[in-house]
């Protein structure tokens, strides 16, 4: 087989989740059910952030951000597993490279995003007087700029270093979709450059953006011993809490799947968290900002009422 240059088309085939036949159709059913899930939640909070003039703060913009990134992410590699649940999924070299990019470039985007929503509840606790003077629109508006940047760059580093890869006649991916590590066991020639560079560029974007996501939460909760009210306490608390279960979900899978070395064992594990941060996740983001945010509620209530 010809490398990405190459005359000779490259086809992978994905293994999947499993290889249990009534276990991938249970499955097929509770994907489709978290992805229907995932595309609806997320587009109804983009459309009521979008349609009421009260969500039109920091806060909902990077919220509406943040579902449309979840939509996509999802979309990138749910729609494709649904299908190998019934038939031989295979899939392009091309096509595996351009899912690989678009599926680190929307998860490094997430992740900075997460960052700075969590620098936006920092500032509404502890600043609460001087939010409107440091999360000004435009302050959001870089901010969403530069996930997206850092999404699109570091993404692009991984999909030119796979592509150049001479890949052997394996062609069979222990994956639901192609991710960098078991894509690069299928190649010839020694990958240990690949795997450095996926760990640290990932590895220090992730650390970096989930310390500062901390860093955030450490100053909330020191302004928050300070206040002597339980009332406003948990008054304050609430406005972060949906956010903070949030980023326990992401990072908790994706450093465990990035952070570690790539062995055999360490792709099976792989298989299952990223089944966790790719259709799960995704969809409970909505139903968590939903149930707990009295703003996203009102606004949902006035939508139905105004019908």
């Amino acid at each position: 087989m010809e490398g990405w240059n190459g005359t000779t088309a490259y086809v992978f085939t994905l293994m999947g989740v499993t290889s249990l036949f009534w276990l991938e159709k249970l499955l097929f059913v509770l994907v489709l059910f978290f992805y229907i899930l995932d595309v609806l939640g997320n587009i109804a909070i983009m459309f009521l952030v979008f349609r009421d003039v009260s969500l039109h703060s920091p806060m909902y913009i990077l919220l509406a951000n943040l579902s449309f990134v979840d939509v996509c992410f999802s979309t990138v590699t749910v729609p494709k597993m649904l299908v190998g649940f019934w038939t031989e999924n295979t899939i392009s070299l091309e096509g595996c490279v351009a899912q690989m990019y678009f599926f680190h470039f929307l998860g490094c985007t997430e992740g900075v995003l997460l960052a700075s929503m969590g620098y936006d509840r920092f500032v509404a606790i502890c600043h609460p007087l001087r939010y409107h003077t440091l999360m000004k629109k435009m302050v959001c508006f870089q901010f969403v700029l530069v996930a997206w940047v850092i999404g699109l760059s570091t993404s692009l580093v991984h999909a030119i270093m796979t592509s150049q890869l001479p890949f052997c006649s394996s062609t069979k991916i222990k994956h639901f979709f192609c991710d960098v590590k078991p894509v690069i066991k299928l190649a010839c020639v020694d990958t240990h450059l690949n795997e450095a560079v996926l760990t640290n560029v990932l590895g220090f974007l992730s650390t970096s953006t989930f310390l500062l996501t901390i860093l955030s939460y450490v100053y909330i909760i020191h302004n928050l011993i300070k206040i002597r009210s339980s009332q406003g306490r948990a008054k304050a608390f609430s406005t972060c809490s949906s956010h903070l279960t949030i980023v326990m979900l992401f990072y908790g899978t994706a450093m465990c799947t990035y952070l570690g070395p790539s062995t055999e064992d360490s792709i099976e594990k792989d298989r299952i968290a990223a089944l966790l941060f790719t259709v799960i996740t995704p969809a409970m983001n909505p139903v968590i900002y939903t149930f707990r945010n009295k703003d996203v509620k009102k606004s949902l209530k006035k939508f139905f009422i105004s019908i």
